[in-house]
């Protein structure tokens, strides 16, 4: 199991320092919007940064990579598909990511639907997913369709159900409030926001999650459910034919609900 140290960024950003092996002293910075704040990470915790992981091109993720590779001049990997400040290799789907320095290899998911050329790392137990995926929810749909996020999310929810979901937003209470109002005969859905309110009240993380746990109460990963298509057919006011109708009517559900 990886080890990664989080760092809070902006209001509600998760920023990920994922530790080699064995050499745990040395860190890939996964989605580093804030330069300084993994500077100061680095600097409290003794870490050397060996490499930059970039999921999407949205500044809260990429805005700290140019300040961080002038005083760390390391590989920058990330999406092929769309324009990376200083990255210095373009992946897709498919692609091994091998960082041989810290002893680790991720296999790269395409899962376009928040951004067009959004991808993902998987490996060592875990998946570092941006914002496609969150505890309880997943991205607004700003670039892409329905049906991409469909085909990402299915991408997403084949990995085993122990994989952890390193999303990189706090955003589970209020995905779940609103889950919630989906499914609110889904006990597994009722006792995990039971506890996250617990948890943050106490300003505990809630990330990662494990997909196990997300297959059971994730809304946007149960389009096939009864349950989650009557909703929003419901909501909707019309038949849904397929899964993608059914995740679209429940994104722009969520989208306006309060």
């Amino acid at each position: 199991m990886l080890q990664v140290t989080t760092v809070r960024a902006f209001s509600d950003n998760y920023l990920w320092l994922v530790h080699g092996t064995p050499d745990s002293s040395r860190v890939a910075a996964v989605d580093p919007g804030d330069g300084a704040a993994i500077e100061t990470a680095l600097a409290t915790a003794g870490l050397t940064l060996d490499a930059i992981l970039v999921t999407h091109h949205h500044a809260d993720h990429v805005g700290g990579v140019l300040q961080l590779v002038q005083r760390h001049p390391v590989p920058v990997i990330g999406p092929g598909e769309e324009t990376i400040p200083g990255r210095t290799r373009g992946v897709r789907g498919g692609d091994r990511v091998v960082l041989g320095s810290l002893g680790l290899e991720f296999t790269v998911l395409d899962v376009p639907g928040h951004t067009a050329g959004h991808i993902a790392y998987a490996g060592h137990g875990a998946v570092f997913c941006g914002d496609t995926l969150f505890s309880g929810g997943c991205g607004r749909l700003f670039e892409g369709t329905a049906l991409q996020m469909q085909a990402s999310l299915d991408r997403l929810a084949a990995l085993s159900d122990e994989t952890l979901v390193y999303c990189a937003h706090e955003y589970t209470a209020s995905n779940l409030r609103f889950a919630v109002a989906v499914e609110p005969g889904n006990e597994a859905l009722r006792a995990y926001a039971a506890d996250v309110r617990d948890r943050r009240d106490r300003d505990e993380q809630t990330v990662p999650s494990t997909l196990g746990l997300e297959r059971r109460i994730n809304p946007f990963l149960r389009s096939r459910e009864a349950s989650v298509r009557a909703a929003a057919e419901a909501w909707a006011g019309q038949t849904l034919a397929t899964p993608a109708d059914v995740l679209a009517a429940v994104r722009r559900w969520k989208d306006g609900f309060r």
